[in-house]
């Protein structure tokens, strides 16, 4: 079985580019989900409630500013967080964290109804279904 597609993180963030993403609510949600983890495209228009070609977008946008890497796992394509690539990168992911607001706790919770269906993706279906030995 082949690796899954990974795009590769920008070497160092454009201070400008970060801060033109930033501006973008639907951008800054997205972020914020996806410091829970890995997300489908699936899986945000669920929880965003906007059109497919909406969050593909968006999500466009992040990967090239470098906020975010894609990985293409079959037909689905899945998001992350960028790894810090500099202490600026850092300072924005830890600014993004203490940025709480009824928007974002509103998305955390329609996310967390979300896995706990098993999402959109079969992927996340099998997760679900798998358990370890002697689990209940």
């Amino acid at each position: 079985m082949s690796e899954p597609a990974t795009s590769r993180p920008a070497a160092a963030l454009s201070v400008e580019r970060v801060f033109r993403t930033l501006a973008d609510t639907t951008r800054l949600r997205i972020l914020h989900l996806l410091d829970e983890g890995p997300l489908c495209v699936g899986d945000l228009v669920s929880v965003l409630a906007v059109p497919q070609p909406t969050a593909s977008r968006h999500l466009a946008y992040l990967r090239k500013s470098g906020l975010v890497l894609d990985e293409r796992r079959g037909q689905w394509s899945f998001y992350r967080l960028a790894p810090p690539a500099s202490d600026f990168h850092e300072g924005v992911l830890a600014t993004l964290r203490t940025a709480e607001s009824r928007q974002t706790r509103v998305d955390e919770s329609a996310l967390r109804a979300l896995r706990g269906t098993g999402g959109c993706c079969p992927q996340h279906a099998r997760a679900k279904k798998s358990r370890k030995p002697g689990r209940k």
